[in-house]
């Protein structure tokens, strides 16, 4: 089996690649990521030298590149690589079009030529827009996204359904709620509040701190990416949900305290535009046809999570880099 990772030196991407050259040692891994500022080779280093791993510096934009990929033989295509923070989707949503919607456009087209089995586009439960107190997202729930972000991405699961209702491309669309876990670009919420413990610098939190997120070992999200290659049915769409809603604060508050930080610490800054208030998934598709259950939950994941970032200090200070600096800088101001 050979498998086509886009953004595989992010996040998300980085963890599924440890996940199944570890699970699945027979398979062939091709990385392609542009390497943006989220994007950091440092998340692959354990198996850089794998013979069955390779990685491609490329846009995913690039037809001429994508084109070259799918004419070697690609099995799979397991979709990461996007433009995700909401905030910079504010600054420049011009970006989040083109990659996220037309990058996306440029590999199901190569998908189509190439006649690959399948093609997994990881989403997120931002297009689903925001709910009440009461109530979750299913599979069924009417996309309504409030951000360029969660448009840009809404997008392109609709151009990933098309392919599948015109061509007949065997596609699964997954979404998914709040990731954490290891090798998370320090912008968002998580490694962001353990960096900002580590210098002794002021948590900021947006509006009054009560938006929830369902969080999501990244762990069990791979797992869970695994068996819908495996056993996921053509055309279907699959929620990824932990089961564990947090608010903002209420996640600060646990950072604070298992890193020994006063809860004076946290700074209350303006709300971003948009923001959505909950989100909550109904993950009980996935447990009931696939046979997906988390073994995290949030109290053991954070707990492994902050571990990690104080054992890998010199990754975490290596990817705050300079342009990240001047985005914190000018988003949060002086605290």
């Amino acid at each position: 089996m050979k498998l086509l990772v886009t953004g595989g030196a992010g996040f998300i991407g980085s963890n599924f690649i440890h996940y199944m050259l570890h699970h699945f040692p027979h398979y062939t891994v091709i990385n392609l990521d542009n390497l943006t500022y989220a994007g950091n080779l440092m998340n692959l280093y354990p198996v850089q030298d794998y013979s069955n791993y390779r990685f491609v510096k490329a846009d995913i934009c690039d037809e001429q590149t994508v084109q070259r990929l799918f004419a070697d033989g690609i099995d799979i295509v397991v979709h990461f690589a996007a433009e995700s923070h909401v905030d910079r989707s504010i600054k420049q949503p011009e970006i989040f079009v083109q990659t996220n919607v037309v990058g996306t456009q440029v590999l199901l087209e190569a998908a189509r030529m190439h006649g690959v089995k399948k093609f997994i586009q990881v989403s997120t439960d931002e297009v689903y827009g925001s709910l009440g107190p009461e109530g979750l997202f299913t599979e069924e729930s009417p996309l309504a996204p409030n951000s360029p972000y969660s448009a840009s991405k809404a997008s392109a699961d609709l151009m990933v359904r098309a392919y599948h209702e015109t061509f007949g491309l065997p596609v699964n669309i997954t979404r998914c709620s709040n990731n954490y876990g290891p090798y998370q670009f320090p912008e968002k919420l998580i490694p962001f509040m353990i960096a900002q413990a580590l210098k002794n610098q002021p948590f900021p939190v947006y509006g009054d701190g009560l938006h929830i997120r369902d969080w999501l070992h990244v762990e069990d999200h791979c797992q869970a990416l695994s068996l819908v290659i495996h056993q996921g049915k053509d055309g279907e769409i699959y929620n990824i949900g932990g089961q564990s809603e947090r608010t903002s604060l209420e996640v600060v508050e646990k950072i604070a305290s298992k890193m020994n930080r006063p809860a004076s610490s946290i700074r209350y800054v303006a709300d971003r535009p948009g923001h959505d208030r909950r989100y909550g998934i109904d993950a009980s598709k996935i447990r009931n046809t696939l046979g997906w259950q988390p073994e995290y939950s949030f109290e053991k994941g954070l707990d492994a999570t902050v571990d990690w970032y104080l054992n890998h200090i010199e990754w975490l200070e290596s990817t705050r880099s300079t342009e990240s600096g001047r985005f914190f800088a000018e988003h949060y101001g002086n605290l």
